[in-house]
């Protein structure tokens, strides 16, 4: 074999099933390798959307997900999805192609040091110098993306070292396996939780890493009583419509389920991760926090736990469970008054018929039409904030958001692989006018690879969550407004379908019709964002301070 035929055999090897990308005259080798393999090549419009891709695939199967570009241009546009899966704990390969490193007569032309340029953002990342070095650089990246914190590696195959001939062959595939707790951490867990009066339990983006991670974390929650929670991206850990849910940490502060953390003595804290937008911040002389995780906590200004229990997080949470009195960590009822106040102003408040629609209402809309299984594909915008905190997650990874690099631009992509791999499930894509447009080009992938997909388009022809902040700093509006295209023709010159002008009374049906109709389908919706002021800071200002 050649390089690049050992290449894709070792990635056969790992199971792999897809690579996202735009190969380049650098990749040629490699891509004809790929041809006569049981591997399927997704060619995309641009790398940022196969790097998403990709990491979402590794998001959703705890698989690394593998993506290609060519070297130069096409290396330096996988930066922000590559630091996408670096903050976000997604295990993903990126292959970058390069010129012959032992005889090149092309100068420089093209060339920058891609591997340097990965280093900060990546777990591993490595120039391949010799053919028969594959097979062990191929197995210690997936080795390495998979292993706790997971994240993106790197492996760059320059021309000649994709020609140059090798009778080696891939390594067997051995499991990576997390530790465990030791019984004399999870006796001293044990006891300051059963010592707590007002105990509260944080889920966070790793609780959500790993499928069996969510039956634990439900068995603990049932059989102790605890009152929980969760960050933006530890939505559906635990089904939020649970009685014992105080909703999602959508505001670092003033919501809600702060005025529980101000009550709370122990707040036991499955999953964090400092990346992740902080759902509260400690004080010094302040809660007692205890960090459970697979890996130790990154201390900061606002995050410092005075105690860890580091192992598989659903073995931990198991075992825990069994160290707790059954129906002890309810609370002194404070708790219980205020998940009624949760449910009747966040989740079942009558809402006004008006248009535009307001956030509130397109949350419960979705909410009733989608089905439990159903997968929500947020980009992110000031939307993100309302949907994290109204739209109720019932299962894991159901809502993809991104809360750690929180870039825009990752909504369509995203959906386009969660419906690649779970094509029987509803899949809704919620995008900004501004985010749309940084990855729009993706439509004719969607519509290419013939998926059924539904994207919300929210247009407000600004940067609406900027003009928040500015509108918040009492700094005058400049600077956010833009043009949008007609999205309805927008879209139909892809081959999708568009609607435009729906009502009050309309959405539901339209999007039922598009949820349960072949295509893709792009629904321009006007948003108003009045209730950014109106609710999220005046209200909760007023009504927290009565609750605390």
């Amino acid at each position: 074999m050649n390089g690049a035929e050992l290449m894709v055999k070792c990635l056969e090897n790992e199971g792999v099933e897809y690579i996202f990308g735009i190969p380049g005259e650098e990749n040629l080798a490699f891509l004809e390798a790929l041809r006569s393999s049981s591997i399927q090549l997704i060619l995309t419009r641009h790398e940022q959307a196969a790097g998403f891709m990709a990491a979402t695939y590794g998001r959703l199967t705890g698989k690394p997900g593998v993506c290609l570009a060519t070297l130069g241009p096409g290396a330096t546009n996988f930066v922000t999805s590559v630091s996408y899966a670096f903050l976000g704990g997604m295990p993903c390969l990126f292959i970058t192609g390069q010129k012959p490193i032992k005889s090149s007569k092309q100068g420089r032309f093209q060339i920058i040091n891609v591997v340097s340029m990965m280093a900060p953002i990546t777990k591993m990342t490595r120039q391949i110098v010799g053919a028969d070095s594959i097979a062990t650089l191929v197995r210690e990246s997936f080795r390495v993306a998979v292993q706790e914190k997971s994240g993106p590696v790197h492996l760059e195959l320059p021309e000649d070292i994709a020609a140059e001939q090798t009778t080696t062959f891939p390594f067997p595939v051995t499991p990576v396996r997390s530790a465990y707790a030791s019984d004399r951490t999870l006796e001293e867990v044990a006891a300051i939780i059963r010592q707590a009066k007002n105990p509260l339990l944080l889920l966070a983006a790793a609780s959500n890493r790993h499928q069996q991670a969510g039956p634990s974390l439900e068995h603990f929650i049932e059989r102790t009583g605890i009152y929980f929670f969760s960050t933006q991206m530890g939505k559906g850990a635990a089904d939020e419509f649970h009685p014992r849910c105080l909703g999602t940490a959508a505001l670092s502060d003033h919501d809600y389920l702060h005025c529980a953390i101000s009550r709370a003595d122990v707040i036991v804290n499955v999953g964090h991760d400092v990346v992740e937008k902080p759902p509260f911040f400690m004080k010094r002389n302040g809660v007692t926090v205890i960090h459970i995780n697979y890996f130790s906590a990154v201390f900061d200004e606002v995050y410092f736990p005075q105690y860890e229990m580091i192992g598989d997080i659903a073995d931990s949470m198991q075992r825990l469970a069994a160290l707790i009195v059954p129906n002890s960590l309810g609370g002194d009822g404070y708790f219980h008054l205020l998940k009624e106040e949760v449910d009747k102003n966040v989740y079942k408040r009558t809402l006004p018929a008006t248009f535009p629609y307001t956030p509130q209402q397109l949350t419960r809309v979705l909410r009733e039409l989608m089905d439990k299984d159903s997968i929500l594909s947020l980009d992110n915008g000031m939307y993100k904030i309302w949907f994290a905190r109204n739209y109720r997650s019932m299962n894991s990874h159901s809502v993809l958001l991104d809360n750690a690099l929180a870039t825009m631009g990752a909504g369509l992509p995203v959906a386009i692989a969660a419906k690649i791999l779970f094509p029987e499930k509803k899949v809704v894509a919620v995008c900004g006018d501004g985010g749309f447009m940084m990855n729009s080009q993706e439509l004719e992938t969607a519509i290419r690879l013939k998926l059924d997909l539904t994207i919300l388009l929210l247009r407000d022809d600004g940067l609406g969550m900027i003009k928040w902040k500015q509108g918040g700093m009492g700094l005058p509006a400049f600077g956010l407004d833009f043009g949008n295209p007609d999205f309805v023709k927008y879209a139909e010159s892809y081959g999708a379908k568009g609607y435009r002008g729906v009502n009050q009374e309309q959405l539901a049906e339209v999007l039922e019709h598009c949820l349960n109709t072949p295509g893709v389908h792009l629904i321009d919706l006007p948003i108003g964002y009045a209730e950014n002021e109106s609710v999220l800071i005046e209200e909760l200002k007023r009504k927290t301070c009565l609750l605390g």
